[in-house]
């Protein structure tokens, strides 16, 4: 099915936002309109290094944290080659006038089921949001998919890109859409894309590079499930959960590597 503004059931994405996330739902809107995004509040750092900690330990949560904080100052710094990358890939990184954004404070709170079965999608495409419960998954009538910025399932979790190139792993650097189930990035492949990052990407940017490259396959596979044409694949690629990398471990890769 060609990408057409035709479609009579809406789309909505849900996600926290950011300027890759915003490119998508704009080349969404641009080739099949009718997108509503239901915007989710951040998850607090407390509340993500609470959960890290338990999971893996204080040492690789505190570790992490500090990663992130270092990518956070590196998005101001790094805000230059940002917008130099925005312009040249034709990004549009902010809301549209008019976006019907409805605002709610978790994936999993009433709200959004309430805001869904309001709006009676065709699909929901999750992009960067938490991971949804297995009550909220099973109470939504209609295809759930999710943008996942790495390949799965061999990069699942957070920073997939990365993840790939400090693994020396640089020809899968790239994006999927999926189907979701109760795992993490674990339902059946629908569409990837791989790219190649450019001179000055680093972990602060390789999102928006991604996103800029995989805008086409979040409209197609929004649009096969609209038109009720999902097919899975399987590259029988290996399956692990990654997640932020620790302050000490990233600086490492950087210097010996030169995968910021």
């Amino acid at each position: 099915m060609e990408p057409s503004k035709t479609n009579s059931r809406p789309i909505v994405v849900v996600t926290e936002g950011g300027p890759h996330i915003w490119a998508i739902v704009n080349a969404i809107d641009d080739q099949l309109g009718s997108v509503s995004v239901i915007l989710e509040s951040p998850e607090s750092k407390k509340q993500l290094l609470l959960g890290r900690a338990r999971r893996l330990g204080w040492i690789s949560a505190v570790g992490q944290l500090g990663t992130m904080m270092l990518t956070r100052l590196g998005k101001r710094f790094f805000a230059g080659h940002a917008a130099r990358l925005i312009a040249e890939e034709k990004l549009q990184t902010e809301p549209k006038p008019g976006q019907k954004i409805i605002r709610i404070v978790s994936a999993n709170a009433p709200e959004c089921l309430q805001a869904i079965e309001a709006i009676q999608p065709g699909v929901v495409l999750l992009a960067g949001c938490r991971l949804l419960s297995r009550q909220t998954l099973a109470k939504i009538p209609c295809p759930v998919l999710n943008y996942h910025a790495g390949i799965a399932p061999k990069y699942r979790g957070m920073n997939g890109g990365y993840w790939a190139l400090a693994l020396g792993d640089a020809e899968n650097f790239g994006t999927t859409v999926h189907l979701v189930d109760a795992g993490v990035d674990t339902g059946g492949v629908l569409r990837q894309a791989c790219g190649r990052p450019k001179p000055g990407d680093t972990i602060s940017s390789y999102a928006l590079r991604q996103a800029a490259f995989s805008r086409e396959i979040c409209v197609e596979a929004v649009c096969d499930a609209l038109a009720g044409k999902l097919a899975t694949s399987d590259r029988g690629l290996p399956s692990k959960q990654w997640y932020h990398p620790t302050i000490w471990s990233y600086l490492w890769t950087g210097v010996k590597g030169g995968v910021w």
